[in-house]
């Protein structure tokens, strides 16, 4: 055998080598850092306060990251799909967790919610943020298992709707209208992509969207939190005071921003300064440039999680690339909403930046899922078909440039 054809071969099997999708990889690792530093330049003003000492959630965001990225890079190496025998025990795993934490002396109660339990030196442990995860590689994996009648009302959307809407009661007794949102864009999604009918997604949206306006109605604290979006400014100094200064945090930062670490609105003018509502300090120390910036970080993440969903080798990878990349760039479109007084208070992190141990390293885990599938992916979009499930990633291109023609009878 001749040296040429010995190379062309070698070339030809390192061709053939899945390779990891780097740009998604290195957008997060930079979404990270720039939430590190933002997490320390924020949180600063109110550790030394309550902890005396600067650096406290800094410290313990940084360890939680650190757990996280070890989760992405295994992840990352293991085949998605020995996730799957795992999934229905994860889901109850999840599910229990979610219900223990409303244990009395169990689960520890902020601001008159029951969500986390404690994490002794590290803060919290919250096992809604874990069920995230959980419940998207679970729904992918019974979305596929029931695909040969995915459009059927009876067999598969009644019982979807009911998995849902428990999820849903559990996260309602823990009084977390945010994370139902973002739980209701993870199923949905996940359905949507492996072929679910687009009249049974709309009647299951408008009905959900119908069951939270009642919620907002019925619980005082969320219709306090609606009042103060419709106008903030009418109680500047009471229910629409951290909208107000959240605005006011974006405003003052400019086109370039004060600069890292001269916030004015992290010593206690804004709530939540480093979790919920950092993206009011980005905006006060970086700018409209900084701002600009993060989103478009998220934006490009969301094409290339997308792009990992189009080209999944099979369904069960394209429902859980598109969940997984639905939960993180809707979280965020939610949290930057909700800072700019777009919609009302919510009360979901930033993905990457707001402080929140459980969160970001779930989040981390969930993109080590993400670039497994992206590793395992196709070249393009495979044809198949089942049109309800080429909806979602139909190859928009022939290969033949003859066969984009229609068919025409023959001269």
């Amino acid at each position: 055998m001749s040296t040429a054809t010995t190379a062309g071969r070698a070339q030809g099997a390192r061709s053939d080598r899945k390779q990891p999708d780097r740009l998604l990889l290195f957008t997060t690792v930079l979404l990270c850092g720039a939430g590190l530093v933002m997490v320390t330049s924020a949180s600063t003003a109110f550790a030394y306060t309550q902890h005396q000492s600067a650096f406290y959630y800094a410290e313990r965001q940084a360890v939680w990251m650190a757990i996280g990225f070890v989760a992405l890079f295994v992840l990352s190496r293991i085949d998605y799909r020995r996730l799957r025998p795992l999934a229905p025990a994860g889901a109850v795993a999840a599910a229990l967790l979610m219900l223990l934490v409303l244990v009395p002396h169990l689960g520890v109660t902020v601001n008159g919610a029951r969500r986390w339990f404690d994490a002794g030196p590290l803060g919290t442990f919250q096992p809604s943020e874990l069920g995230k995860l959980a419940f998207a590689v679970y729904i992918a994996h019974w979305i596929d298992k029931h695909s040969s009648y995915i459009g059927d009302f009876q067999k598969t959307f009644v019982p979807f709707a009911a998995m849902l809407a428990g999820v849903l009661v559990l996260l309602m007794l823990e009084r977390d209208l945010g994370t139902s949102v973002v739980v209701v864009a993870i199923f949905v999604s996940a359905y949507w992509a492996g072929g679910g009918r687009v009249r049974h997604m709309v009647f299951l949206v408008a009905a959900l969207g119908l069951g939270f306006v009642a919620l907002t109605l019925l619980e005082s604290y969320r219709m306090a939190r609606l009042t103060a979006f419709l106008n903030p400014l009418a109680d500047p100094l009471g229910t629409g005071f951290q909208a107000t200064q959240s605005i006011y945090g974006l405003a003052s930062g400019g086109w370039f921003g004060v600069g890292i670490g001269h916030s004015i609105e992290k010593y206690g003018w804004l709530p939540e300064a480093h979790t919920d509502f950092i993206f009011a300090i980005v905006g006060e120390e970086t700018g409209l440039v900084g701002t600009t910036l993060i989103m478009l970080g998220f934006l490009f993440f969301t094409l290339r999680g997308y792009r990992a969903s189009l080209r999944a080798p099979d369904r069960f990878g394209v429902g859980l690339a598109a969940a997984i990349t639905t939960w993180i760039a809707f979280e965020a479109l939610l949290n930057m909403a909700t800072v700019t007084n777009t919609l009302p208070i919510t009360g979901v992190p930033l993905p990457f930046f707001s402080y929140g141990g459980t969160a970001l390293a779930t989040t981390l885990a969930a993109v080590g899922v993400l670039l497994s599938i992206a590793r395992s992916g196709t070249g393009s979009s495979l044809g198949r078909t089942d049109e309800a499930f080429d909806r979602w990633r139909r190859n928009r291109r022939a290969p033949v440039s003859g066969n984009r023609r229609r068919p025409s009878v023959s001269r």
